[in-house]
């Protein structure tokens, strides 16, 4: 397991103590135009943006999963992506933003594993609701879409890709719409544990993607302490609620950690001492059966996927 994914209590405590007092947001934002329902009560408190930072780190990336996939020898699938074509049934901010960051995770998805064809569509889709949340700017969708359609280096749409939403995220984060910053990481995370259960429905005996799997009851335990200093907000307040459903689920898993013995390696000429200390996931076949159904079931629900 991925150290980076171990959370203690102090980090808990880290992420409590990191939240501080909202200021009073004005209404004039670099000359956007923002609508009213982005404007909490202020009851909610800003969240210091390291610690996103730090949970986001900590969240596998779509790559990241893609080429656990991949590795694992996994066909690619097309049927396993969120939909494009319903845009229009996402009517406020907070449910655009939650939409890009399921079809975030979908193009990185789509770019490991070199669907330029399909590309281009999801480009299209999550430019158009990042200009409807005042965040296109930041989208750079006439390079994106020449690499997609000239079948240029796969390494450069996806660097770029992640760039794009890195910049989004942050100008929320910086502009007190951490609101909408959240729903995108929710999004992100929810369509990446979607796609491993999907992939796992179809390889049941795949131990190393069922713990993977089973691990991101750590950060679903992180993401939801996050979303609920907003809840005070309708969608959000469903989306954790949602979302809770799956975490009742994981808290059957256990993690236990076995510390190793510490060895020295060289690094670009240089010693390093790492430490050897490895993971046990103790799951049942049935429990992960119920993740797989109830992640399917939060998410095509919440992306308003009827099929």
């Amino acid at each position: 397991m991925n150290r980076k994914l171990i959370i203690s209590i102090a980090f808990i405590a880290l992420i409590l103590n990191g939240l501080t007092s909202c200021t009073t947001c004005s209404r004039k934002n670099e000359g956007f135009v923002i609508p009213d329902e982005l404007f909490t009560d202020g009851s909610a408190l800003q969240v210091n943006p390291s610690v996103i930072e730090d949970m986001v780190d900590n969240i596998s990336s779509p790559i990241e999963m893609a080429s656990l996939m991949r590795a694992l020898n996994v066909p690619f699938s097309q049927r396993y992506l969120a939909p494009t074509r319903n845009l229009s049934q996402f009517n406020t901010s907070h449910e655009k933003a939650f939409k890009m960051g399921v079809l975030g995770c979908d193009l990185g998805y789509l770019n490991m594993y070199g669907r330029t064809s399909l590309v281009l569509d999801y480009i299209q889709a999550m430019k158009s609701l990042a200009d409807d949340i005042n965040v296109g700017q930041f989208f750079d969708f006439n390079t994106l879409r020449r690499i997609a359609t000239n079948n240029q280096n796969i390494d450069s749409l996806v660097f770029i890709s992640q760039q794009s939403f890195t910049k989004m995220e942050r100008h929320l984060q910086q502009n007190n719409r951490g609101n909408l910053s959240m729903l995108m990481v929710a999004g992100v995370w929810l369509e990446g544990l979607y796609l491993s259960c999907q992939f796992l429905r179809e390889r049941p005996h795949e131990r190393r993607l069922a713990e993977s799997i089973a691990e991101q009851k750590i950060i679903l335990d992180q993401l939801l302490i996050l979303l609920r200093n907003f809840s005070n907000e309708r969608y959000i307040a469903d989306v954790v609620a949602e979302l809770s459903t799956i975490k009742e689920l994981f808290d059957d898993i256990r993690i236990t950690y076995e510390i190793g013995e510490p060895v020295a390696v060289e690094e670009n000429g240089m010693l390093t001492i790492k430490q050897t200390d490895i993971s046990i996931v103790h799951y049942t076949d049935e429990l992960m059966q119920a993740i797989i159904d109830q992640a399917e079931n939060v998410r095509n629900k919440l992306i308003k996927n009827n099929v």
